[in-house]
C-alpha cells in the first residue's frame, strides 16, 4: 500500500511498488516472480480458471486506467494542476488512517463512511509501477490460493485480509507520520494471499527473474521467495520509521501474517479439503519438484 497524498500537501508523483522492489543500502534491486509451479508432481498448477483472481486484476487495472495517475484519461487536468487533481482523487477514494479510527470522514471523501473507504482504497493505485508490481504478485500467487479455498471463500478472504491490514496499520500509525496520509493500493490484501500461499504450498517452486542478472530465470522454493519478501518488509519498516514513508510496509506484514494464520488455522482443523480442487492434496501430502 502506498501513500500518495496528505491533506494540505501535494502528493508524491514517484511511487515505488509495494512488492516489486526492495532496498539494500542506498541501492534498489528488483526480483520479479513470474510463475509458481505446482507443488505436486505430474499435476497442473490449477485445475480451473482463476475467475476471482482474473476479475480482481481486471478491476484494479480498469480503475487505474480511468484515474489521473495513469495519465491516459483526458478528463483530468494536466500540466501544473495535475498534482492537485491526483491529490483530490486519492483523498476521495483512499483511506486516511486517523480518520478511519476516528470514524470521521474528511472533506470530499467517498462514500462518507470511513469503513467503506477501506474497500475503495483497495482498488486504487498511485502509479504504473505500483499497479504492475501488485498485479504481478496477485497473478502469480493468487490462482493457486483461489484453487485451494474456492472462489467465494477466496474473495471473502481477500477482502477481509485487506481490511485487517488497513485497520492494523491505522492502529500503528494513528499518531505517527502516516496517520494523516491517504492510503491506497491492494497490497495489504495481496500480502494476505502471499501468506496463505506460503502456508499452503511452502515447497512449490517459484520462477523469478532478476534484472540485475540479465533477467536470468531462477527457481526457488516458495518459503525462500516469500520468506525473503517478509524479511525485506520488516527491514523496510525499520528503515522508514524515522521518515514519512511512501509505502505502508507494516500493512504488508500485518496482511501477510493474517493470511498465513488463516490458512494455518483452516488446515489445522482439517477443513481445507472442503475447498480443495479435485487434483489438489492437503498440505501434508505435498511434495516438492
Amino acid at each position: 500500500m502506498a501513500y500518495p497524498a496528505r491533506r494540505g500537501t501535494v502528493p508524491h508523483t514517484s511511487q515505488l511498488s509495494d512488492v516489486l522492489l526492495f532496498r539494500a543500502g542506498n541501492a534498489w534491486y528488483m526480483v520479479i516472480p513470474v510463475r509458481a509451479a505446482s507443488p505436486l508432481r505430474l499435476l497442473p498448477v490449477v485445475t480451473s480458471l482463476p475467475v476471482v483472481t482474473s476479475l480482481l486484476i481486471a478491476l484494479n487495472t480498469v480503475v487505474f486506467l480511468v484515474g489521473p495517475a495513469s495519465g491516459l484519461d483526458p478528463l483530468y487536468a494536466g500540466g501544473a494542476h495535475h498534482a492537485a487533481v491526483e491529490q483530490a482523487y486519492f483523498l476521495r477514494w483512499g483511506v486516511v488512517p486517523r480518520e478511519l479510527l476516528d470514524n470521521h470522514a474528511g472533506p470530499g471523501e467517498f462514500p462518507g463512511v470511513p469503513a467503506l473507504s477501506v474497500l475503495s482504497a483497495m482498488f486504487v493505485h498511485a502509479s504504473w509501477v505500483h499497479l504492475l508490481g501488485n498485479m504481478v504478485f496477485l497473478y502469480v500467487f493468487g490462482a493457486m490460493v483461489e484453487e485451494r479455498l474456492g472462489r467465494l471463500p477466496y474473495l471473502l478472504f481477500y477482502v477481509a485480509v485487506g481490511y485487517l491490514a488497513t485497520y492494523g496499520y491505522a492502529l500503528t500509525e494513528w499518531r505517527g507520520a502516516g496517520g494523516g496520509q491517504a492510503l491506497v493500493g491492494a497490497s495489504g490484501a495481496i500480502a494476505g494471499v502471499l501468506g496463505a500461499y506460503l502456508r499452503l504450498y511452502p515447497k512449490a517452486r517459484v520462477t523469478s527473474v532478476v534484472p540485475m542478472l540479465l533477467f536470468l530465470p531462477l527457481r526457488f522454493p516458495a518459503w525462500v521467495v516469500l520468506g525473503l519478501w517478509f524479511v525485506i518488509q520488516g527491514v523496510s519498516v525499520r528503515d522508514s520509521a524515522a521518515a514519512s514513508p511512501d509505502v505502508a510496509y507494516a500493512a504488508h506484514l500485518i496482511g501477510f501474517t493474517g493470511g498465513f494464520l488463516f490458512a494455518w488455522l483452516l488446515y489445522c482443523r482439517g477443513r481445507g479439503r472442503r475447498y480443495a480442487g479435485p487434483n489438489v492434496l492437503p498440505p501434508s501430502q505435498e511434495t516438492s519438484q
